[in-house]
């Protein structure tokens, strides 16, 4: 087995988890409420800021030309989605994104990616960030075969269920690879590529339940 077959096999049981999870399920029948896709837009959007930050750490440290283009590329393309996709939505909505705070689960992710990103090498922040790439990537195959009543919900499948997006994910997949680790570093790229695909599934879960901080955490001098 290659490395990324290993890895893709060691999170069946997330991936079944997340393919079964009503917020998933709902954008395909509609029932999921339209406020829990507002409350994932929101939270998507200011997880990707933070994403965009850690793919750059990627480029820095990068073992080749190719990783490092491609990567910047990536964060370019990143900005893009948010441009193009978030915003649409939330003007369309009225959200000031700039008034909106991090779910407890998305701060939890974000900041686990940025110090895997500040501290590990190359191939632990690849392993890292992969599963946001290949898990969207399989889902949004997936929900495209099925298809969405609600516009919103389609709009959002089709971006993530398209051959472009999909092209990016298979060059990032093969760089898993690529790299020649130890036996030791490859080890904790397998625990990274695991926490994030746990996280991704607590993602969806927590805009799912509109998850918040008991108390706010913005504050006023």
């Amino acid at each position: 087995m290659t490395r990324k077959d290993i890895f893709w096999s060691n999170v069946q049981d997330v991936i079944k988890g997340i393919e079964k999870h009503p917020f998933i399920t709902g954008l395909i029948d509609g029932s999921l409420p339209m406020r829990n896709f507002q409350f994932y837009i929101v939270q998507d959007a200011l997880y990707l800021r933070e994403f965009s930050k850690v793919l750059l750490m990627a480029s820095t440290k990068a073992e080749s030309e190719e990783q490092k283009i491609n990567f910047l590329t990536h964060v370019m393309d990143a900005s893009r989605v948010e441009e193009g996709l978030h915003y649409t939505f939330l003007r369309n909505w009225k959200i000031d994104l700039s008034s909106q705070e991090m779910s407890p689960a998305n701060r939890a992710y974000t900041s686990f990616l940025l110090s895997v990103g500040y501290s590990s090498s190359f191939p632990e922040i690849l392993a890292a960030v992969l599963p946001c790439y290949w898990i969207y990537m399989h889902v949004g195959k997936s929900l495209k075969e099925k298809g969405s009543p609600v516009e919103e919900y389609s709009t959002w499948i089709n971006t993530y269920g398209g051959e472009e997006y999909e092209k990016g994910v298979r060059w990032a997949i093969d760089q898993l690879d690529k790299v020649d680790v130890s036996r030791t570093e490859e080890v904790r790229m397998l625990k990274n590529f695991r926490l994030a695909s746990i996280y991704e599934y607590m993602f969806w879960d927590s805009a799912y339940k509109a998850e918040r901080f008991p108390f706010p955490i913005n504050v006023n001098l």
